[in-house]
Parts: structure tokens; sequence; C-alpha cells
């Protein structure tokens, strides 16, 4: 089978769990082979090997690291170039799809970027439109680049023995031209990271205030999920901008979203429609939100949600 490019998420050695997701579908359409930029790739080893990572190409030089983006990009071309892949596939981060797309023009390839699942012949589907329409393409030309939408793919354990090869490439001018001066690291919570939790709930302007988001927080940290917000809230001052879901904000998809207090525009829908189960809690029975969910509450979230994580805190 034809060996399918995984780039290794990572940060300081730990795997983000988006890596797991692509490694099993890559073992699905080939032989994944992971790609590990930086240091740290000793003690992530037997994590790769466990979902399946037969290959572990690993690029240890600090020096790749110290830049923006573009020594990734030119890593993976060189890798192209050298072990004629069937496929690269990354993240659908920020990041991610930088990536894809410097990657796409070193190469001459066609990138497909947001895909929620690959079948065979590398045939990507998409939810677009507010998850209104799903659509399939394929790449014409080159290698197909494809950046996949974190917690599309549920990780399921391969276990293999990676085999370990050493790798390097020499940087460009250009490579170099934009460098990590600083790196701060972000105070984190006990709860889960908002693009990777298996459960989110997110309030929105419904809440009517910073102070009430308090409700939230609550009914989250009862199901042990991630909070989040809609851009309304996070406009409103409310709740930090980091935290906001939608399409100019950060794209989740997990096994359940509870929306509170969110009317559902198409702009935060963008951003949650592929989450496996919906549940809105709104007063207003016309809001757009109960078009697209699974399960619908017309109620005063002020309620609702306060009986809900007593519900929930009990059967604990």
């Amino acid at each position: 089978m034809a060996e399918i490019l995984v780039l290794v998420d990572h940060v300081d050695g730990e795997v983000k769990k988006v890596t797991l997701e692509l490694l099993t579908l890559a073992n699905k359409l080939g032989e994944a082979a992971a790609v590990w930029v930086g240091p740290g790739a000793d003690g992530a080893k037997d994590k790769l090997g466990e979902y399946g990572a037969g290959k572990l190409y690993v690029a240890a030089d600090e020096e790749l690291t110290s830049y923006v983006v573009a020594p990734k990009a030119a890593l993976l071309a060189q890798l192209v170039a050298d072990k004629s892949p069937a496929a690269v596939l990354v993240s659908a981060t920020a990041e991610g799809k930088e990536v894809a797309g410097r990657l796409a023009v070193k190469t001459g390839s066609g990138v497909l970027t947001d895909v929620v699942d690959v079948t065979d012949g590398f045939v990507a589907e998409h939810s677009i439109f507010g998850g209104g329409i799903i659509a399939h393409a394929k790449v014409k030309t080159g290698t197909p680049i494809i950046a996949v939408r974190p917690n599309s793919v549920a990780p399921e354990a391969s276990p293999a023995t990676p085999a370990e090869e050493a790798v390097s490439v020499t940087l460009s001018d250009a490579d170099k031209a934009t460098k990590v001066v600083e790196k701060v690291v972000q105070e984190k919570g006990e709860r889960p990271d908002l693009t990777e939790a298996a459960i989110v709930v997110s309030g929105g302007r419904g809440v009517g205030g910073a102070e009430n988001f308090k409700i939230i927080e609550d009914l989250a940290d009862s199901l042990g999920a991630a909070v989040g917000a809609s851009r309304a809230a996070t406009d409103a001052g409310w709740y930090p901008h980091s935290f906001q879901v939608g399409q100019t904000g950060k794209t989740v998809s997990p096994q359940l979203y509870v929306a509170v207090g969110i009317s559902g525009a198409i702009q935060h829908r963008a951003g949650m429609q592929t989450s496996k189960t919906i549940v809105a809690i709104n007063k207003d029975p016309e809001a757009p939100i109960f078009e697209l969910v699974d399960y619908g509450i017309v109620g005063d979230l002020f309620q609702v949600a306060p009986q809900l994580t007593e519900e929930v805190n009990k059967r604990k």
C-alpha cells in the first residue's frame, strides 16, 4: 500500500489528538507515515505507533521550530519529492492550512481544506454553507494535500512499531524570513481544549452578560466539557475571543454540542454544524438553531441550564 504522510501536530513533545485522527484516517487509505518536526520525538514514538504509524520521519533540528510555518512546508516538499507518497494529511488548523497552501505551491499539487472525511481514491468530503450542502472533491494534479478538520474522525488504535528515519532539510532565505522571537505559554485550565473537546457548551447573546457566563461554565464543568461562545458574546466582551466558535472563530466538531442562548446565525453554524449531536436551549421557538439540532429545548436558559447542570451532577 502507498505511504501517506501525516504531519504531527505537537506542543513540546505532546502529541495533539488531531494527529491520532489523521493517523487513523491515513491507515484506512494506505500506510501512515508520521512526520515529526523539532525535538521530542523519542517520547512520542510509542503513542504514534499505538495509532498506526508504521514509519516515523524525524527532523529533530531545533532550528526548524525557530521560524514560522515555512520550514515544515519545506521539509514536507522534500519528502514528497523523495518518497512519492500517495497523499499528505495535515490538521485544518490555522497553521496546518498555511502549511498545506505553501506545500501545494512548492509541489505543484492540489490542496483541499476543511475536509471532514476522505474515502477511497482520496475523494474528500466537505460540509459547507452551514451544513446545508455536502460536497465531494478530488485533487487532479500532483500529490493530494488534504487538511482535515479536527474531531472529524474518531481515533482508533492500530498498534504498530514505527521504523524511524532521520531526515533533514536545508532552509532557504525565504524560509527564514519570519523568525519566532518569543513564545508565550497560555495558561491552561482544567477544561479540555476547545477544538479537541468531545463535548462543548457554548453561550450566546441570550446569556445577557459576562457575569451570566458562569451558568455556561457550570454546565460545561458538570459534563467535563469545553466552553465556547458565539461571535455576539465575544464582540460584546462577555467572553474572550479565543473561545469564539464560528466562521471567524474556531471550528469544532465534538460528539455533543450544547448551544445555550444562541440564535444560530449562519456565521455560528459554519463553525459547529459537523458536531455529532447538537442540543439547543433557546426561548425563541423560531430561532434558526432549531433547524439544525437533534434535540431542542424551548425555554428560559436561566431556568433550564441550571436544572440540567443539577441533574447531570446527580448522576455522577
